[in-house]
């Protein structure tokens, strides 16, 4: 009945059957006779009436609809509304239900926009990961819109992920919008400049400070209003930096970053598998094909690996360095350790033989062959893979950085976490557990460490000699409360930002009074 009117009150002369017109007519005029010649003749004073009390059903039938959906939807629609159009008692709490926490999101930042930023990462997530954060503190100190970055899809790993695929996208715009203004994408009026050429596109200089993005990059958004930086991998200093550009590069890291649902549920999952049967150790085995081939260290390989890894490195025009002396590299501590070193290293440390060790790493160089040690000395050691069914990891075979991202998650919740190489994710993490107050990671000295196992497997060491000089060694290097070693002109020889961001840490006493 209510469809009738609603049809016949629109003008159109929609055709009815004239006795439920005239019986529907008749309860609203109290019994008069309107109809004359099957054509309806409305009474004005009733006319009024009818479209008031129509206008007023549809409305209520609105309401009631937007409060059946925003039940579906969750807290998009109603239920950010005053409590009286809540169904719930928020008294009573849900049972065997997940209730999301509602976001409250900042008040946006208002500025004048200088223009728009689009950002290309390169690398490992990791080292996506710190680029991400230093164009975020790069957008917001310029007053610029930032476009949300695009990912490394072409280097070593191929992994065809987008940054949605990676990281909560929507958390990462709305949790900095009091910042930055963040974008999915260009508007329609810079996105036609782009397509005409209209743009200027160039890697900025590595390790730069501030000024050089006020005094270079700054002019270039304002005159081409859209800028692409086409490289970002260290194009920040460590030091020497606003703090307020220093924290916000913490608040992207620690808060922004956050990985999807899925990623976030999975990694959940094996820390929760680990969990359950006892502490756990972290094993950063950096000991991969590409990390070999691109590092030169192939101490250990037999002679037809070596010849593999050489070919891999003259492959990849972007590895600068061909030419390299292994055995001089790993004297100098710039080599990842082997297996068969970090099982001695583990061994000498006192590691508990019967706890989890999880290899945080992709598929190991030489295999089993390589890992029969190390698999012979601490025998509970696993992997996502041993822990997971093949379904479980389905969707995630062949993103590497996704993959990378379940390591992470895990790497953060250990109890001790070890990288046997200082690349960007035993960096980034080592600062995230710092971050985390202070959580035990043990920064291998690498080059005192060749050195004391060298000395060992000639025997000019004995076992408890060599045992007490390792753990005497690293007794300072547990993750401790530390000053960033600073060395002006040679940043990638100074402590990493991300390692230790020192200035948003908190500390209980005095953190530098032993250094």
């Amino acid at each position: 009945m209510m469809l009738r009117w609603a049809k016949m009150s629109d003008g159109k002369g929609d055709h009815c059957d004239s006795e439920e017109m005239e019986m529907g007519f008749n309860v609203l005029g109290g019994g008069d006779e309107i109809v004359k010649s099957k054509r309806l003749i409305v009474r004005p004073g009733i006319k009024v009436w009818m479209a008031r009390a129509i206008t007023t059903v549809i409305l209520w039938t609105c309401v009631v609809q937007l409060m059946a959906i925003g039940e579906l939807r969750g807290p998009r629609l109603l239920k950010g509304m005053p409590y009286c159009f809540s169904h719930q008692d928020a008294s009573q709490p849900m049972s065997n239900a997940y209730v999301p926490a509602r976001v409250v999101l900042p008040p946006k930042r208002i500025h004048k926009n200088n223009g728009y930023l689009v950002v290309s990462c390169n690398g490992g997530l990791n080292q996506m990961r710190a680029a991400i954060c230093d164009m975020v503190a790069i957008a917001r100190h310029l007053n610029v819109t930032l476009i949300v970055p695009e990912l490394d899809k072409t280097s070593f790993w191929a992994d065809p992920s987008e940054f949605q695929d990676i990281f909560d996208v929507d958390n990462f715009i709305g949790s900095l919008r009091d910042e930055v203004r963040i974008l999915k994408q260009l508007p329609p009026r810079p996105k036609r400049r782009v397509e005409r050429g209209l743009f200027y596109s160039l890697p900025p200089v590595s390790w730069s400070n501030i000024s050089y993005y006020e005094k270079q990059i700054l002019p270039l958004l304002l005159k081409h209003k859209v800028v692409h930086l086409n490289r970002t991998d260290a194009r920040l200093a460590n030091n020497g930096l606003p703090l307020e550009i220093q924290k916000l590069r913490c608040r992207v890291n620690f808060n922004a970053l956050r990985f999807t649902s899925q990623i976030e549920q999975l990694g959940r999952r094996i820390i929760r598998i680990l969990r359950e049967k006892g502490p756990f150790l972290v094993l950063h085995l950096r000991y991969e094909m590409d990390m070999l081939a691109f590092s030169g260290c192939t101490h250990g390989c037999d002679g037809r690996e070596v010849e593999e890894l050489t070919r891999m490195r003259y492959a990849y025009p972007w590895w600068k360095e061909k030419v390299i002396n292994s055995e001089l590299k790993r004297q100098d501590g710039l080599c990842p350790l082997t297996p068969e070193e970090t099982t001695l290293i583990l061994t000498a440390l006192g590691i508990d033989q019967n706890i989890q060790i999880y290899i945080a790493a992709g598929e190991i160089y030489g295999g089993q062959r390589r890992m029969a040690s190390l698999q012979a000395a601490f025998p509970n050691l696993v992997r996502k893979e041993t822990l997971l069914e093949p379904s479980d990891l389905m969707y995630f075979q062949n993103h590497s950085s996704q993959m990378a991202a379940l390591d992470y998650l895990v790497s953060l919740e250990s109890d001790i976490f070890i990288p046997t190489y200082d690349g960007n994710m035993a960096k980034v993490v080592e600062g995230h557990r710092r971050f985390l107050g202070f959580k035990r990671t043990i920064l291998l000295d690498r080059k005192h460490l060749v050195h004391l196992i060298d000395l060992y497997t000639k025997g000019s060491l004995s076992w408890d000699e060599f045992s007490i000089m390792v753990k005497k060694s690293h007794a300072n290097r547990m993750g401790n409360p530390k000053r960033r070693v600073i060395i002006p002109g040679r940043p990638k020889e100074e402590d990493y930002f991300y390692a230790n961001p020192q200035e948003c840490l908190q500390f209980q006493d005095d953190p530098f009074s032993n250094t």
